[in-house]
């Protein structure tokens, strides 16, 4: 397999792969004067550019119209910025919301008040589902459906794709609508059936994944009109990420809300549809048009899709002293990678993470020589190697296998993917773990140039990053003025200083755009 050599890392650190321009710290948002709404060909209504914008311009931002925590991080994250907090504070009427402090509190208490009155008396806290579509029509009620100027559409007007539900899922759904009925207070303005059904059907497939400050990894979902309106495409010129906004500023005028941003992923001209991607693109081709048709209820007909561009390389065969190997070999250990790729799976939903370091390890032997460096089963088994050995702290070995995937990453990813910009950055910080100071440096160098586009320079990851980079700057210079005065100062600081634990593999990381069932 071809190995990227480090000065190959450096020499590509902070180049972007597309036009972008060098004020990526203005953020567009004070009206909706870049987009505007059209029937997309074949598609319905969707939003296209009516201005010029470029690499890491914001075309709009955007509040959830209504937002809540996921049932299994209610008790771990905060209700009103969704960040991750060891101790918060619990709401002392209905006992189930929890807070930052006060100042998160009192932020969430205008959509929290109604909220509150119903867990009370309702006597239990109803799923996710029901709780989201209890907050929008509360606010439907006291607002409308359209509730600021730069809201593109009305919720009326949003697909709900009921009489498309398979029937499995349609005993869910009527179970929610019972729910619902039974926790909708009396005292609010009764709701019909149908109103009910159609918001539900809304949050089934336009429910926004909501991330944690890390953007690591989804703890909630939300409605946000305009982003609904944006189609799918697996090749997108735009891409989305979460802003969890600032609450913590001692004066409120610098406060900001939790918030969506759309950001142009390379040129985008007046006239051209602005997409995004709804599924992670390291799938084939035909597993992304069966997700899609899942969950969304369209059949893609995008180029990528059409021509299965790029499929051929995520289920390549390896090619050993210029002979390919024997497709027959190939399809033998794709069909191993698959079955240890479930085993692997399911040891890591119950944390046995030393089982999964021995599938992990038994498959790459297997692998090794035979799977391509771009086939997505060794690409996946290498992810998650990497990220259980950093969290196990075997960093030198986390790093080999980091680094392979972020080499497998650029053959595949568009060149500004966030997924490509978070993968290295972690491979990045693996590697100065590792002590491997030089391509850590590179990497995250590369990353911070994706991660500008992708999430913008306000952004905490992009800040962290920012802090990493200079960090990793300064030990470099170190590392080439001496070598052993570098390294014996790093062991002191160790020494002194243990390293903390990685955080844990995340359970559910951010790759697909709208909330899965």
């Amino acid at each position: 397999m071809v190995q990227l050599e480090a000065s190959a890392i450096l020499e590509s650190a902070g180049e972007s792969q597309l036009p972008y321009r060098s004020s990526l710290a203005s953020v567009k948002t004070a009206d909706m004067e870049f987009v505007e709404v059209f029937d997309s060909p074949g598609k319905g209504r969707g939003l296209r550019a009516i201005k010029e914008v470029w690499a890491g311009d914001v075309l709009f931002a955007e509040p959830p119209f209504a937002s809540v925590v996921f049932d299994n991080y209610a008790s771990s994250i905060c209700h009103s910025c969704f960040r991750r907090q060891e101790k918060l504070q619990r709401c002392g009427q209905c006992r189930f919301a929890q807070y930052c402090d006060k100042t998160c509190q009192r932020a969430a208490w205008e959509e929290h008040k109604l909220e509150c009155g119903a867990i009370k008396s309702y006597g239990k806290v109803p799923n996710e589902n029901v709780r989201l579509a209890a907050r929008i029509l509360w606010r439907m009620d006291k607002e409308g459906s359209v509730v600021s100027d730069m809201q593109l559409t009305t919720l009326e007007e949003l697909e709900d794709h009921i009489y498309d539900i398979s029937e499995d899922d349609v005993k869910d759904f009527k179970v929610d609508i019972h729910n619902f009925l039974d926790y909708w207070p009396r005292s609010s303005k009764p709701q019909t059936v149908d109103n009910v059904s159609h918001i539900l059907g809304v949050i089934n497939c336009n429910g926004f994944m909501v991330s944690d400050q890390r953007g690591l990894q989804a703890v909630g979902v939300g409605l946000f009109p305009n982003l609904c309106l944006v189609n799918h495409d697996c090749w997108p010129n735009c891409t989305v990420i979460l802003n969890n906004g600032n609450q913590s500023a001692v004066d409120t005028m610098y406060h900001s809300q939790t918030r969506i941003e759309l950001r142009a992923l390379g040129k985008i001209s007046p006239g051209e549809e602005v997409t995004v991607s709804y599924v992670d693109f390291l799938n084939l081709s035909e597993d992304r048009r069966r997700l899609l048709k899942q969950q969304y209820f369209f059949d893609c007909t995008c180029e990528h899709c059409t021509n299965k561009t790029k499929d051929d390389l995520k289920m390549a065969g390896a090619v050993v002293e210029g002979v390919p190997v024997p497709e027959e070999k190939v399809k033998e250990i794709t069909e191993y990678s698959r079955t240890m790729l479930e085993k692997m799976e399911k040891a890591r939903i119950e944390a046995n993470y030393n089982e999964v370091v021995k599938i992990c390890r038994e498959c790459v032997e297997k692998q090794e020589n035979v799977l391509a460096d771009t086939h997505i089963y060794q690409l996946r088994i290498w992810c998650t190697l990497s990220e259980v050995l950093s969290y196990l702290q075997f960093f030198e070995e986390a790093a080999t296998y980091a680094r392979k995937m972020v080499e497998g990453y650029l053959k595949l990813y568009h060149p500004n993917n966030a997924q490509l910009g978070m993968a290295t950055m972690r491979a990045g910080v693996t590697h100065w773990q590792a002590g491997s100071i030089e391509i850590a440096h590179g990497m995250i160098c590369k990353a911070y140039a994706i991660l500008m586009i992708t999430h913008g320079p306000a952004h905490p990851i992009t800040k962290d990053l920012e802090a990493m980079r200079m960090q990793t700057e300064m030990e470099l210079r170190m590392f080439k003025q001496n070598e052993y005065v570098y390294h014996s100062m790093r062991e002191a600081a160790l020494k002194n200083q243990p390293i903390r634990m990685m955080a844990e593999p995340a359970a559910e990381s951010v790759k697909n755009l709208f909330r899965r069932k």
